[in-house]
């Protein structure tokens, strides 16, 4: 196993504004730096633990701090002598060799209930154990029951705010390392007549070691009938020649709109190059029928060589994608890399600029350069998408969802959006193509993976570190 240190997000001084402060203590720098890929507890998260005997690149102190100075040539490992000052470092190293062999500590007890500027809001926890591995996407298919994907392949019936101990099986074999896995989920608008589930997942292909094994991204639907997968269906995948070993960032948020397109997105997958072209699946959003089929408008349809589900191109990493319920528009949030996380309106055949623009800095703190060239990216072009909001730094942009319900009446069609690095949901109150108002709560209970208004009207949260589903109600 390896030490990857791997930014979560920047303080603003790196930005060049003045807003937040330096990180005061080594803990802290930790916590800002590191946590976001680690754990909060060194457990490990998106990357590999801290606490753990077997490094790959050295675990005494001369090596971990060669590794956090100088990073991995060939991996996200960042070379962080070129953001922190040498005293942090030295720090930090100490603060990683003092806590890795010690126990966790305590967890912070939270608060039942927190006050937002509308709203007092109940906080319950529905499920806080019985999980085998990190809860990526959840969906209601009728008042009493939800389904819940798991990142390493397993998926689970929600029923009355409690966890279905029996998994559902013969579900399809995915891989999971970096971000890959099983992720999110849809259901048909006429579930209740068909029962078509609809899930993305990460495919792999041979036998090879898991990060050796070249693996893409599929969609299928199937139903389930007595905790079991059956009917499946292949309705989206590429040709084997597209697959990629030891790839990350893979998306991948689906939606049902209204009129019964799926829209599905697939990340950059760490390939720059491959995100333009319109023969590469990396760094797009995709549009296809509920049998797989191509709509006939799609922007690529009949364009040689293209893959012709394409929507949009140029989309870095999209984390949740929406319908507005009233414009009927389809709003995205996508991961920049060290700033640039973004808000967008996604429009058919749209180009969003990845990796020719962006307002983010690359993983060592400098501007970012293209492919090709060592000149900073700019930020506009023409013939590009600008975003309608973006973060710096990035607070980890996550699901996204337009509050349908009544309970929280004031909330009705305004936007919440969680966050992975910064543990928290943003409320976004949008008129037109605009913020006009941003308010955080529900911060430092975990990383916010998914977002779903409940049949209710109650907000339910699926989190990650710790792995919970969290149910948010008015008093």
């Amino acid at each position: 196993m390896r030490i990857i240190i791997l930014t979560t997000f920047l303080s603003a001084a790196v930005y060049g504004q003045t807003t937040a402060a330096e990180p005061a203590s080594p803990a802290e720098t930790y916590r800002t730096y590191c946590a976001g890929c680690h754990g909060a507890q060194m457990e490990g998260g998106q990357y590999s633990p801290l606490r753990k005997s077997d490094w790959m690149y050295g675990g005494d102190r001369e090596a971990i701090h060669r590794t956090v100075m100088y990073g991995v040539s060939g991996t996200d490992m960042a070379a962080w002598s070129r953001v922190l000052p040498e005293e942090k470092i030295e720090a930090l190293v100490d603060y990683i060799i003092g806590s890795r062999d010690s126990l966790p500590e305590a967890p912070e007890a939270k608060p039942d209930s927190i006050q937002t500027a509308d709203y007092l809001i109940h906080i319950e926890t529905l499920i806080a154990e019985g999980f085998n591995s990190a809860p990526w996407g959840i969906e209601f298919v009728d008042e009493q029951r939800a389904l819940i994907t798991e990142r390493r392949g397993g998926f689970r019936w929600m029923i009355d705010g409690k966890l279905d101990p029996e998994p559902i099986t013969q579900m399809p074999e995915t891989i999971q390392y970096g971000t890959g896995g099983m992720l999110d989920l849809a259901q048909v608008p006429d579930y209740e007549n068909n029962g078509w589930v609809y899930i993305g997942y990460v495919h792999p292909l041979g036998k090879a070691p898991t990060r050796k094994r070249p693996a893409m991204t599929r969609i299928i639907r199937g139903r389930v009938e007595d905790h079991q997968w059956v009917d499946q269906e292949l309705l989206f995948r590429v040709a084997d020649e597209l697959y990629i070993a030891d790839a990350g960032r893979w998306g991948c948020r689906l939606l049902f709109d209204k009129d019964g397109y799926l829209y599905f997105t697939i990340g950059d997958i760490r390939r720059n190059d491959d995100v333009q072209p319109l023969d590469k699946p990396s760094g797009k959003v995709y549009r296809i029928l509920p049998d797989g089929s191509i709509p006939p408008d799609n922007p690529y349809v009949g364009h040689p060589g293209a893959i012709e589900a394409i929507y949009t191109t140029g989309n870095r990493n999209v984390q949740g994608i929406v319908q507005h319920p009233v414009t009927g528009a389809i709003w995205a949030t996508e991961h920049g890399p060290m700033g640039g996380d973004e808000l967008n309106i996604l429009q058919l055949g749209g180009n969003y600029g990845w990796p020719v623009i962006t307002y983010g800095l690359d993983y060592d703190g400098t501007p970012m350069k293209s492919v090709h060239t060592t000149v900073p990216l700019l930020t506009h072009k023409e013939g590009m998408k600008q975003p309608i909001k973006y973060w710096k730094p990035s607070p980890g942009i996550s699901a996204l969802e337009f509050y349908t319900g009544d309970m929280f009446s004031r909330w009705k069609n305004q936007a919440f959006a969680g966050a992975l690095a910064f543990q928290e949901i943003k409320r976004l109150k949008i008129a037109g193509d605009k913020v006009e108002e941003e308010e955080v709560f529900l911060k430092g209970y975990g990383r916010v993976r998914d977002l779903k208004t409940g049949p209710e009207g109650a907000i339910y949260v699926l989190l990650n570190e710790p792995d919970q589903v969290l149910r948010l109600t008015t008093r």
